[in-house]
């Protein structure tokens, strides 16, 4: 059963920037895409980006378009989210998530694996 084990996170100033990373514990046809979501009490699951193994495409979301970047490590199966310019409104758990090729890459069902989720907390 595939596995992810997430580290990073933490409190930050707004503007200041933290780094998150994801290690997947094996690589199939259910891994295909890496993504970042992230969540605040009472709001629903938020897609944050997506990146591919195969052709290593990437997605942001509007919201952290410029700001964050997502990478992968083929041979240490490991993808990272750099969050620089940090805002409040990022305040939230992050989550990594894995799944199969979709187009719906945005949507939290894609995906079949979750990790354990890592608080970013950034104070105005």
């Amino acid at each position: 059963q595939v596995q992810l084990v997430e580290s990073g996170g933490g409190l930050v100033q707004a503007g200041g920037s933290l780094s998150l990373s994801c290690a997947v514990s094996e690589r199939n046809s259910n891994t295909y895409s890496m993504g970042w979501f992230r969540q605040t009490p009472g709001k629903e699951r938020e897609f944050v980006a997506r990146i591919t193994w195969n052709n290593n495409e990437i997605n942001y979301a509007d919201s952290v378009k410029g700001r964050f970047t997502i990478s992968s490590d083929s041979a240490k199966n490991t993808i990272s989210l750099q969050m620089n310019s940090l805002k409040p409104e990022d305040t939230a758990v992050y989550y990594c998530a894995t799944g199969p090729y979709s187009p719906f890459y945005f949507t939290p069902r894609t995906y079949k694996t979750w990790g354990q989720g890592t608080q970013v907390t950034v104070s105005s």
